[in-house]
C-alpha cells in the first residue's frame, strides 16, 4: 500500500551524518538567506493587488497572511530541527505520511517554485520598464511590456530575465552568500528609505474608509499576500549545510518571518497614508478583479487623464515615492527592485531543480532528469525543461494571478507540514526533539484551518490550477512512479543528506572556472 511505503527517520538521519553537505552556515547567515526569499515581489509589487482586493484593509490581511505563515514555521521548526536534511515538506511527508502524500507535496512544490519564479520575474520587469521610463526616458511599447490580461500581447523583459537566469543556472552560477548577503541589505536599505520618506507625510484620511470591499476582501487579500511570505521555507532546504541545525534554523525560521512583518506593517502604512489605497469598482460598486482586463482598462483610461492611483502601477514602491515628491529616490528604489529580484527568480529555480533531484533519486521521477552536464557539473536538462515553463508563464501571466497559483501549491505543503507533526507526536513521542512546537494541539490544528481557509479565499481560477495540476501529477505517479519507487522494489537508496548536485561555482569565481576549462580542452 502506498501509504505504507514510509522511509525511516533512523535511516534518514543516519544518512545525513554519513553523507553531508559541508555545514558552513550559522544562524544570523540563515535568517538573512530568510530574508532574502521573503522580501521579494511580494512587498515590492502585491502591494497593489492587496489594495485592489482590501483597500487600506490591507494591513489587517499582512497581519493575517503572516499569523498562518508564523503557526506554519513553528510547526517547520520541529520537523527541521528533528530531520534536518534536504527536501523540505517532502522528505518530512516521506518520513511521516507515505509516499503517496509525499509525491502530492513534491509535485505542489514544483508548482510552488516554478510559478513563483514566473511571478518574480513578471515583478522585475514592472520595476525595470519603470526605471527605463522615468530615469533615461526609454519606452518600452505597452503590447511588449505586458501579458494579454493586461492589455497587451508579450511581457518580453519577464522573458529575457527568465531565460537569463536559465542560462546562467545551466552554466553552473549562483550567488554566493557574500553577494546574497549584499542584495538582502539592498532590500533592506531601499525599505527603510521608503518607510522613512512615506510615513511622515502620511494623511488619516487615506485610511477610510478602512476596508471598502469588507471583511472578505480583507481574506482574500490575505489568500494573495501570503506569496510575500513564502520563502522562509527555503531556510529548512538549506538544513544540511546548516551548523547545529537542531538550534539554528528554528531561531532563523521565526526570526527572518518577524523582520519581514515588521517591515510589511510599516511599508503599507506607508503606502496607505501618503496617496491612498482605495480600490477600483465597476459601475454597481463592486471591486474589479486584480489581473482582469476590466482592471487594465479602467488602469488605461485613467492614465490617459494623467491618473495613476497605486492599484494600477507596476512599481507600487517607487511609484509612492515619485507621487510624494521624491522622484530620484524612487528611481533608485527601481534599481534596488532591478538590481535585487533577479536573484529570488534564481534561487526559486535553483530549489526546484532540487527537489526534482531528491524525487529522482527515490524513483519517482525519471533518471534523465538527474542527469549531470559533463563540464558544468550541472543538472542541465531539468533546469532548461523547467525554464521553459517558467517563461512561458511569466511572458503571458499577470503577477497577481501567478502568486496565487503558486499560492495554492504553497498552502498545501504547509497543511501537510503542520499535519505531520502532529502525527509523529503521537507515533514517535519519544524521539529527541530539539525544538519543539510549542502548545502544538493548538498551533498545528489553527495552522491547519488557516491554510483551508486562505486556500478557499483564492480566485477560483487559482483553485482550479491546483488539483488539474495534482491530477496532472497522479497520472505521472501511478504510470511511472508508483512502480519505479526504490522504497517499493526495496532497492537500497540514500534518504537525504547527500550532495546531489556537485558544489555549483559563486558567481564571482565563474569566470576563471570557465577559463580553466577551456585551458584543459
Amino acid at each position: 500500500m502506498i501509504f505504507w511505503r514510509v522511509k525511516s527517520l533512523d535511516t534518514i538521519l543516519a544518512t545525513a551524518e554519513k553523507k553531508s553537505l559541508h555545514r558552513s552556515l550559522g544562524a544570523w547567515q540563515l535568517t538573512l538567506l530568510g530574508v532574502g526569499a521573503i522580501i521579494g515581489t511580494g512587498i515590492f509589487v502585491l502591494t497593489a493587488e492587496a489594495a485592489q482586493k482590501a483597500g487600506p484593509g490591507m494591513m489587517i490581511a499582512f497581519i493575517i497572511a503572516g499569523f498562518v505563515c508564523a503557526v506554519a514555521a513553528l510547526c517547520y521548526s520541529e520537523l527541521s530541527s528533528m530531520v534536518p536534511v534536504s527536501g523540505s515538506a517532502y522528505t518530512y511527508s516521506y518520513a511521516v505520511l507515505g509516499e503517496f502524500v509525499a509525491w502530492m507535496v513534491g509535485w505542489a512544490l514544483i508548482l510552488e517554485y516554478s510559478v513563483a519564479a514566473s511571478a518574480v520575474a513578471v515583478g522585475w520587469s514592472g520595476y525595470f520598464v519603470g526605471l527605463l521610463n522615468n530615469s533615461v526616458g526609454i519606452e518600452i511599447p505597452f503590447a511588449l511590456a505586458n501579458g494579454p490580461f493586461a492589455g497587451g500581447i508579450i511581457n518580453l523583459p519577464a522573458v529575457v530575465i527568465c531565460l537569463l537566469i536559465v542560462g546562467l543556472l545551466v552554466i553552473g552560477t549562483r550567488e554566493s552568500a557574500t553577494f546574497n548577503a549584499a542584495l538582502v541589505a539592498v532590500k533592506i536599505v531601499a525599505l527603510t528609505a521608503f518607510i522613512a520618506l512615506a510615513l511622515p507625510v502620511a494623511e488619516l484620511k487615506n485610511f477610510q474608509p478602512f476596508v471598502p470591499l469588507g471583511a472578505s476582501g480583507v481574506v482574500a487579500a490575505a489568500a494573495s499576500i501570503f506569496f510575500a511570505y513564502v520563502g522562509f521555507d527555503a531556510v529548512s532546504t538549506a538544513a544540511e549545510e546548516t551548523k547545529d541545525p537542531q538550534r539554528n534554523i528554528p531561531l532563523a525560521l521565526i526570526g527572518s518571518l518577524a523582520i519581514c512583518t515588521l517591515f510589511y506593517l510599516l511599508v503599507s502604512a506607508g503606502v496607505i497614508g501618503a496617496i491612498g489605497a482605495q480600490p477600483l469598482t465597476d459601475a454597481s460598486g463592486r471591486g474589479l478583479m486584480p489581473g482582469s482586463l476590466a482592471l487594465a482598462e479602467q488602469c488605461q483610461s485613467l492614465a490617459a487623464l494623467g491618473q495613476q492611483p497605486i492599484v494600477c502601477s507596476r512599481e507600487a514602491l517607487a511609484h509612492v515615492l515619485r507621487e510624494i515628491g521624491w522622484e530620484k529616490i524612487g528611481n533608485l528604489l527601481g534599481l534596488a527592485a532591478f538590481l535585487a529580484l533577479p536573484s529570488v527568480i534564481l534561487m526559486m529555480l535553483f530549489g526546484q531543480t532540487r527537489i526534482f533531484f531528491v524525487m529522482s533519486r527515490d524513483g519517482l521521477l525519471p533518471e534523465v532528469l538527474s542527469r549531470i552536464h559533463a563540464r558544468f557539473k550541472t543538472p542541465h536538462i531539468v533546469t532548461m525543461v523547467t525554464g521553459i515553463g517558467v517563461t512561458f508563464a511569466a511572458a503571458f501571466l499577470p503577477v497577481g494571478k501567478l502568486a496565487d497559483i503558486s499560492n495554492s501549491g504553497t498552502l498545501f505543503a504547509f497543511l501537510v507540514v503542520a499535519l505531520a507533526v502532529m502525527i509523529l507526536r503521537i507515533k514517535d513521542k519519544n524521539r529527541n526533539r530539539p525544538f519543539r512546537t510549542p502548545a502544538l494541539w493548538l498551533v498545528g490544528p489553527l495552522a491547519i484551518i488557516g491554510c483551508i481557509t486562505l486556500f478557499f479565499f483564492l480566485p477560483a481560477d487559482a483553485k482550479l490550477v491546483f488539483p488539474i495540476w495534482t491530477g496532472i501529477g497522479l497520472i505521472v505517479y501511478f504510470l511511472y512512479g508508483y512502480r519505479k519507487s526504490h522504497v517499493a522494489l526495496h532497492i537500497e537508496t540514500s534518504a537525504g543528506g547527500e550532495n546531489i548536485i556537485e558544489p555549483i561555482r559563486p558567481l564571482a569565481d565563474y569566470r576563471d572556472g570557465f577559463e580553466s576549462l577551456k585551458q584543459k580542452d
